[in-house]
């Protein structure tokens, strides 16, 4: 391909809202351009590396036996309102209307498209396991877009999902995506981080995500120094805490706390550290999937429970969650536990409503308007401050289990770095990160919701249990550049760079465009890609342009070279500062084995 023939409009000044060397680069090297917050266009040189990306991704699909469909963008809002999540995926979906008045969504994931299609051609258990995949368009109404094409509102995923017969299979499955998704991302060049995480609206039992190292990352990791433990904060675990000396219980006692309301109050006031108090906070959840029959206030929800045959789904609930002092509610592990779509501290008035008491004075003891969710810190502490449920008054001496029970005992804490490794008890350490890709076990989730069934080979009919796993290709194709650049631009991995060699004639013209042309004819007979720079540029122009956007490898042609008596010219791989002088009759030869040896690293 020809400089002059395609369009790169490469640019020397940064875009004023491009604050992340990805959507930095991506603008200057003439890869993307911005049409509206959140949405962009790719130019032919940025389509080239994503389709690159979405080849790699496509091949390692079919390698583990997935099968690639294609459904529509625009889907039945019908399929979501089966499967519940009509009314709590929450104002990200973009939700629009035909002429007809009938309801559609923009795709924003495609569980439900999938699980139909399913639904309606599954019959018999010699189907399963089943595993499709498609590499679509998504639309996610995000309330800040930024970073580029890492976050815009628009972008491009592969979704697989896999219908398995029972967790057996799914478990196989699960793991042959985690395989290769770990291939993808290493023949795209990507330093990767396995973590456990949260599965979020996403429902299910398990999931892993795919993390890169990024300042401005999204996600906080929290890694062990010597183990292989990895979570997201949303996820992790810690080692409980040394548990305390068994004090002799001392009879539950009230004392005066005037004006006394925080944590830090209270240890200016009862000179002592966080650690001895009980922390209680009332939380507000929306659309709560847990069973609540037998949990404080029961009677007052029934009402708002559905028909007896469909899943328990409370529109509304209140919880109190007891914490250690010092320690905080991890609310993506509370929503998780409850199931519920939406999560957030109550209101002062629904506090006041709940504690019979002024805010800051909540605790366990006597507190039975609502289910009390106690952390597993809270679980050995029998010399303990709290709240009395009364203006200006603690208890102290509070024993967990003889002055309060909680109705759950969860893990509920938020695990920060220095606290000790679930897996060999060593110190974690946080490191910031941007997902690349999510597998999930999602159980039965979707198909029972959308009441998909197979028949065993008794003509018993089962629900199959399912898994879903997708790859951002947008932010894997921004995350390369994150991590594959210097101050001069973008240094590609050859797997996935728009072209690997970049032809620079000094003067195209003469025996430099006889050489030139002639090189990039036998470069191109050998399968190698070629960008030849033929624009009426100084040198240095065209050597800013080639670092700028990156090519592998750059060849200079000039007289100077052309005139030794082996003609030569002058090869430079792309991050390197030494350049060598190649004869002009091994070139192709020596750039073909270079080209070769350096994607066959990658495969490995």
């Amino acid at each position: 391909m020809r400089f002059s023939q395609t369009f790169i409009p490469t640019l020397r000044e940064v875009p004023a809202d491009a604050v992340v060397v990805s959507h930095r680069l991506m603008f200057r090297a003439g890869m993307i351009r911005k049409l509206s917050n959140g949405l962009f266009a790719y130019l032919p040189l940025g389509l080239r590396s994503f389709r690159k990306v979405e080849a790699i991704i496509r091949q390692e699909m079919d390698a583990i036996g997935a099968l690639e469909i294609k459904p529509s963008v625009v889907l039945p809002g019908e399929l979501w309102k089966e499967s519940g999540r009509w009314q709590t995926f929450g104002d990200a979906m973009l939700r629009v209307k035909n002429r007809l008045g009938t309801d559609f969504v923009v795709s924003p994931t495609a569980e439900e498209a999938f699980t139909s299609i399913v639904r309606d051609e599954l019959s018999s258990y010699r189907q399963l396991p089943l595993v499709l995949y498609q590499i679509n368009t998504k639309y996610r109404d995000e309330v800040r877009p930024r970073y580029g094409v890492m976050r815009g509102r628009e972008f491009v995923m592969k979704d697989a999902y896999s219908y398995n017969i029972d967790d057996a299979s799914l478990d196989r499955s699960y793991q042959d995506m985690g395989r290769a998704y770990r291939k993808v991302f290493k023949r795209c060049g990507l330093s990767v981080i396995a973590v456990k995480a949260d599965s979020g609206a996403m429902g299910g039992s398990g999931s892993e995500e795919f993390m890169v190292e990024s300042e401005v990352g999204d996600n906080t990791l929290l890694l062990c120094r010597d183990c292989n433990y990895a979570a997201n904060v949303e996820k992790a675990a810690c080692k409980p805490d040394n548990a305390p000396a068994v004090a002799t219980l001392v009879p539950i006692e009230k004392i005066a706390t005037p004006e006394v309301k925080t944590i830090s109050e209270l240890c200016a006031f009862l000179k002592t550290g966080a650690k001895a108090f009980i922390k209680t906070l009332i939380y507000r959840a929306i659309n709560v999937e847990l069973d609540l029959s037998s949990a404080p206030g029961s009677s007052k929800l029934a009402k708002q429970r559905p028909a007896p045959e469909a899943p328990a789904v409370y529109p509304e609930a209140f919880f109190a969650v007891a914490i250690r002092g010092d320690l905080d509610v991890n609310e993506q592990k509370l929503a998780a536990l409850l199931k519920a779509s939406e999560l957030t501290l109550a209101s002062d008035t629904d506090v006041e409503r709940i504690t019979s008491a002024p805010v800051g004075f909540a605790g366990p003891v006597g507190l039975i308007m609502v289910p009390l969710i106690a952390d597993e810190t809270v679980v050995n502490m029998n010399n303990a401050v709290c709240g009395a449920l009364a203006k200006d008054l603690h208890y102290a001496h509070v024993a967990c289990g003889r002055d309060f029970t909680p109705w759950l005992v969860s893990d509920v804490r938020t695990v920060k770095a220095g606290d000790r490794c679930p897996v060999c008890g060593g110190d974690l350490y946080e490191k910031k990160g941007n997902e690349l890709g999510h597998i999930f076990k999602l159980g039965y989730k979707y198909t029972r919701s959308m009441r998909v069934s197979y028949l065993d080979e008794n003509g018993v009919s089962h629900t199959p249990t399912m898994g879903s796993y997708g790859i951002g290709l947008d932010r894997t194709l921004a995350s390369v550049i994150e991590e594959h650049h210097d101050d001069d631009g973008i240094i590609w991995p050859m797997t996935i760079a728009p072209y690997q060699v970049i032809l620079v004639p000094i003067k195209y013209e003469g025996a430099v465009k006889e050489t030139t042309d002639r090189l990039e004819q036998e470069l191109e007979t050998a399968g190698i890609e070629v960008l030849l720079d033929d624009r009426n540029e100084r040198p240095g122009v065209k050597f800013k342009d080639a670092d700028l956007i990156g090519i592998p490898l750059r060849v200079v042609i000039g007289d100077k070279n052309l005139a030794l008596p082996q003609a030569s010219v002058e090869v430079k791989r792309r991050g390197e500062k030494e350049a060598r002088v190649i004869a002009v009759s091994d070139l192709v030869a020596a750039l073909a084995g270079c080209v070769m040896r350096e994607r066959m690293a990658l495969h490995a």
